[in-house]
């Protein structure tokens, strides 16, 4: 019997409406590929990638405002 169970998913969807928030974006015909690639050969999912790549342009470019945690 798989360890997954109706109740497992009722905690996994409060979780992520808790604690979690979506962010959506549309990219050029053909890009998708590239960045799923990409995300690929780094080891990572695609939204790791993209959540990685934005934290490091933030770092990098002093883009966060001095009140955030």
């Amino acid at each position: 019997m798989s360890k997954y169970n109706e109740k497992s998913k009722e905690y996994t969807m409060q979780y992520m409406k808790e604690n979690l928030e979506e962010i959506r974006f549309r990219v050029k015909k053909g890009e998708k590929d590239k960045y799923k690639i990409a995300a690929e050969n780094a080891g990572v999912s695609m939204a790791k990638f993209f959540t990685t790549a934005a934290n490091e342009k933030i770092e990098r470019d002093a883009l966060e405002s001095p009140t955030q945690d």
